[in-house]
């Protein structure tokens, strides 16, 4: 694997929400895909416009409508190995890929995770789907987050699908167990961006990305709810951190949830399923989407995996020994 120098021209605008806002934190925003002290290298280099003008401070405070350029080079590597990974095929074609990813994949080689990712085993899977961005992958699901995904075999397909994806067009719903009875179903619309201190966790955040969770009840409990959700927007973690934000967590969700909490009077055996499931309780059950050569709208479902079964047995039995109401 080898070091090579990318030149990299990215453009976007700033919106009124962005009024009074500085500079770098709405780079952060706009171009999430690089890290904050990137994003201020590059100002304090020269290699961010705004409206034309060669910006250099990182601090300078925008109107809201203004056009934000980068030209800059990046190091990257240019080359993933190929790995013979097993992959859980739902669907295949000469166009697309789609796939039930299980619990402890990681999507995309990162730091810390240079190998035994989705990407590898793509890149082993398919045969010339290295020269297609990211593998033809459209978008992820976090590492312990189970189902669906859907990965393009084109550039054209790969194009095609952002497109819906970006125009929310493609339909995708998760289910879910969170902490507390939830009596009806609802929605949040509420911002996500990085949170201000832990620079890999998300936030609700006043001037980030619009995000929207619809969500529903499937069936409640004494002190959890099964949830089904729809998502009309795409943030990083954005089920996890909303559900968060209206106070009912997912269950063992390890950066948004805290400790795990028992219901009162929970017997030892229940105890030991709630502290031993260690992984959001979260899947991706339903993908759908416009098939990118035919134009058929296709839909894919995919079970609930076993350790989710088995805490979804596992909270019922609580309930239905306590009582829905004893809270």
């Amino acid at each position: 694997m080898s070091d090579n120098i990318k030149f990299i021209h990215l453009t976007a605008s700033a919106e009124p929400r962005h009024f009074g806002a500085r500079l770098d934190q709405v780079l952060a925003e706009l171009f999430s895909d690089y890290s904050r002290s990137r994003l201020k290298e590059w100002i304090q280099q020269g290699k961010v416009s705004v409206d034309d003008d060669v910006c250099t401070v990182p601090r300078q405070k925008l109107k809201g409508d203004e056009k934000i350029e980068i030209n800059a080079e990046l190091v990257q590597e240019v080359y993933h190995q190929a790995e013979d990974i097993d992959i859980n095929v739902v669907f295949e074609d000469e166009h697309i890929l789609v796939i039930n990813k299980p619990r402890d994949v990681v999507v995309h080689p990162g730091a810390g995770n240079t190998s035994g990712t989705l990407l590898n085993a793509l890149l082993s899977h398919v045969p010339g789907i290295e020269q297609i961005p990211r593998a033809g992958i459209v978008h992820r699901l976090d590492k312990d987050t189970t189902g669906l995904m859907v990965v393009a075999k084109s550039l054209l397909a790969q194009n095609a699908l952002v497109e819906q994806l970006q125009s929310r067009e493609m339909g995708r719903e998760y289910e879910a167990i969170c902490y507390g009875t939830m009596v009806a179903g609802g929605t949040v619309d509420a911002p996500i961006g990085r949170h201000p201190t832990k620079r890999t966790l998300m936030a609700v955040r006043e001037l980030a990305k619009p995000a929207v969770t619809h969500y529903r009840v499937i069936e409640k409990f004494r002190a959890f709810t099964h949830l089904r959700l729809k998502l009309d927007t795409g943030r990083t973690h954005q089920i996890r951190v909303h559900m968060a934000h209206i106070k009912h967590p997912l269950v063992g969700d390890p950066a948004y949830g805290g400790r795990t909490r028992l219901p009162k009077g929970a017997d030892e055996e229940f105890i030991t399923c709630l502290r031993s499931f260690n992984r959001q309780a979260l899947h991706a059950a339903q993908l759908s989407f416009f098939h990118p050569e035919s134009g058929e709208w296709l839909t894919f479902q995919a079970p609930l995996p076993e350790d989710f079964q088995k805490l979804l047995i596992a909270v019922r039995q609580d309930s239905e020994t306590h009582g829905i109401d004893e809270l």
